[in-house]
């Protein structure tokens, strides 16, 4: 999400959002090529990190001093964390769209839907908002 292929070998690459990103928070990317962290308008600091998807997680929360943690990314990191069941609230939006390659989210999370309550809803558009809420919170 952090950038297009190749991104890390340009040093002068501070995202596709401009001046004044739009999450105002730190941001943790995890990556396989760590930089030094970027400041930018607004409040927004990227913290670039090669590290589990957890403890990445976990140095989200200490930066968020009690208020929530947003994660967004690819399969892979969804998948490890809710299997860790370290994900309270997930929104998957699915479009319907056939592309062709890509890793599966749900591979290894079956029996989900008894840790969570689901719920889905269509729109005109054929895109499916699903919200998972871990039972208990």
């Amino acid at each position: 999400m952090w950038g297009h292929p190749g991104w890390h070998e340009d040093p002068e690459w501070k995202g596709a959002w401009g001046p004044n990103p739009p999450f105002h928070t730190p941001v943790f990317v995890l990556t396989h090529h760590p930089r030094p962290s970027i400041e930018m308008d607004g409040g927004t600091t990227f913290h670039f990190i090669d590290a589990p998807p957890a403890e990445a997680l976990e140095a989200a929360r200490q930066a968020a001093n009690g208020q929530d943690v947003r994660i967004g990314g690819g399969p892979t990191m969804i998948r490890d964390l809710v299997a860790a069941g370290l994900v309270d609230h997930m929104h998957i939006v699915v479009v319907p769209i056939l592309l062709g390659r890509g890793v599966r989210l749900w591979d290894g999370l079956e029996g989900l839907e008894k840790d969570y309550a689901v719920e889905a809803t269509s729109s005109p558009s054929g895109v499916t908002h699903v919200t998972f809420t871990r039972a208990g919170v």
